[in-house]
């Protein structure tokens, strides 16, 4: 718990920030690396896919993050064939809130339905990422989104894998809403600056 309130206390200490909107730059291979790390809505967003990956698929946990890297490229190859969406920030700032509450409310085995149109939602979020990253991107573009997807795919592993130990401990579903809680807040947060 006290981690956990470190992470809540880090989180809300955290100024506003777009981190769609031409903030540093944007080419090449590293840059692809860095900024999943450093955008708090996209470290937000894919360490709660991985989460909610993780608590509510537990046997097919690659689900989310695989819908996931997959709508983001093809988003970014929309992006990047001229496709442009007004308001794609906002709902990249939405998909944090969204995804938090996924967390916050799946259980495993929530059906069928449940999870079709979660997989839906997550789909639609990442290619509104995918979007806002072709946007953004300069020069190498193709090694900028090796770079990104790389990044992205080891967030939703981490969120994967604290959800797989997080589900093994006594208070696993306390911990899994609170941290679908904070996540939701957090994206609150950040919208409302």
């Amino acid at each position: 718990m006290k981690k956990l309130a470190l992470v809540a206390a880090l989180a809300f200490l955290a100024g506003p920030a777009l981190a769609h909107t031409g903030h540093g730059d944007a080419n090449g291979f590293l840059h692809g690396l860095m900024h999943p790390v450093l955008g708090p809505d996209h470290l937000l967003a894919m360490l709660a896919v991985g989460l909610w990956s993780g608590f509510a698929l537990p046997q097919r946990f690659w689900a989310g993050a695989a819908t996931f890297l997959a709508a983001m490229a093809a988003g970014a190859g929309l992006g990047w064939a001229g496709l442009s969406v007004p308001g794609v920030e906002t709902v990249i700032l939405g998909s944090v809130v969204a995804f938090g509450l996924m967390v916050l409310l799946s259980r495993p085995g929530q059906g069928a339905g449940v999870t079709a149109a979660s997989l839906v939602a997550v789909a639609a979020f990442a290619a509104a990422h995918g979007l806002a990253h072709a946007a953004e991107a300069t020069g190498s573009v193709a090694t900028y989104l090796a770079g990104f997807l790389i990044s992205t795919a080891a967030l939703h592993v981490a969120g994967i894998g604290l959800a797989r130990f997080v589900a093994q401990g006594t208070a696993a579903r306390a911990v899994q809403q609170g941290l679908g809680a904070l996540i939701a807040a957090s994206g609150l947060y950040i919208m409302i600056g």
